[in-house]
């Protein structure tokens, strides 16, 4: 089971909403909108899937890491700390 799995309808429900804005985006560039206004949107957009890429680190730490890490198996929680650490550097745009 993954870690997300417990908030699944709540994160769906985020990505959703995130659909929705980017849609906007797409309608306030054809409409010709302000660039600005555009950038502004963009932006929130941008927050929101932070956001949710946040949320879905700490659910791994708390429940893969933490998991791995008390496992009988020790290189279990090192292979998870090294995926962990690749993850933090991609999200971070390393």
């Amino acid at each position: 089971m993954y870690g997300y799995a417990m908030n699944k309808k709540e994160l769906t429900n985020r990505l959703r909403r995130i659909e929705g804005q980017v849609r906007g985006l797409q309608r306030m560039v054809e409409e010709g909108t302000y660039c600005i206004d555009i950038l502004t949107q963009l932006n929130s957009v941008t927050a929101a899937l932070r956001g949710v890429g946040l949320g879905l680190l700490n659910d791994h730490v708390q429940h893969c890491v933490r998991e791995s890490l008390e496992s009988p198996d020790p290189s279990a929680g090192d292979e998870k700390i090294q995926e962990l650490v690749s993850a933090v550097a991609r999200f971070a745009g390393k």
